[in-house]
């Protein structure tokens, strides 16, 4: 499934690995690309599935014209070893009944590679919020059990709150309770695969709407680096506005291009 792009297989023991899931808003993606672009990862290698929509592209995190030309591709692998981070992008949608079969083969080179632990960046609809979610802080979190046991005081000291279980079917009042992430994309099947897996999973998510998501994919990065401390803020003040995040040259179009001057 991972093709390097040297002639070598680089060594992730020890890594953590950050993904996103394809969910509401886009919001995890735009976080993963918010991290790789600011801290400067280096492309290491690519998934070759059958499981995403075919797609290509230009360098989405061009500096120069030189490095503007290179392509990408619907699944890409960037690493950093200086502070043992290994990212992997998702470009495109899953294809039809294939969403599943991509989470038990990626987890499979997880657990291959021994990296230490995956962190998956995902969103939810907040119109699915709970009157007591509705009242509190939009960021949630989920650790698999086999995580808890390394973070669980980290993440306490934190102040986070854990996504809370909700009714299994909707509307029924007799209805099991369960876990349940309405827009998440494969987030739930990530981490209910690395619960039976026994493999170290966070799931970091916020309850968003679809529109200009760029704020929430900032507030999703400030929220994974107040517990794993990879970006340093700008300045003395540790707060998360002062983090120096880095927008991705591809951002610019995230819109289109502006209303052309014939138009006035």
């Amino acid at each position: 499934m991972f093709v390097p792009y040297g002639e070598s297989v680089p060594d992730l023991t020890g890594f953590t690995l950050l993904m996103p899931a394809v969910s509401v808003g886009n919001v995890g993606q735009l976080a993963i690309d918010l991290i790789i672009s600011t801290l400067n990862m280096c492309k290491i290698g690519y998934f070759y599935t059958d499981c995403l929509v075919p797609m290509v592209g230009n360098n989405p995190y061009a500096t120069s014209e030189e490095n503007s030309a290179e392509l990408s591709i619907n699944a890409e692998v960037y690493s950093l070893p200086l502070k043992k981070l290994v990212a992997l992008q998702l470009r495109s949608i899953f294809i039809k009944y294939k969403s599943k079969p991509f989470c038990e083969k990626l987890l499979s080179w997880v657990k291959s590679s021994n990296c230490a632990k995956v962190i998956v960046l995902s969103s939810s609809h907040s119109y699915h919020r709970n009157d007591v979610q509705l009242r509190s802080t939009p960021f949630r979190y989920l650790l698999t059990p086999s995580m808890q046991k390394s973070v669980q005081n980290k993440i306490k000291s934190l102040n986070w709150e854990e996504m809370e279980k909700s009714q299994c079917i909707p509307e029924i009042h007799d209805s099991e309770f369960c876990i349940r992430i309405p827009g998440g994309g494969i987030a739930k099947t990530l981490y209910d695969e690395s619960c039976f897996k026994e493999i170290p999973m966070a799931v970091l998510l916020k309850f968003v709407s679809e529109g200009d998501n760029i704020p929430d994919a900032l507030g999703l990065v400030e929220y994974l680096n107040e517990w794993l401390q990879i970006i340093k803020p700008c300045c003395d003040d540790s707060t998360a506005s002062a983090l120096p995040l880095k927008m991705p040259s591809s951002w610019r179009l995230l819109f289109g291009s502006g209303l052309p001057p014939a138009l006035f």
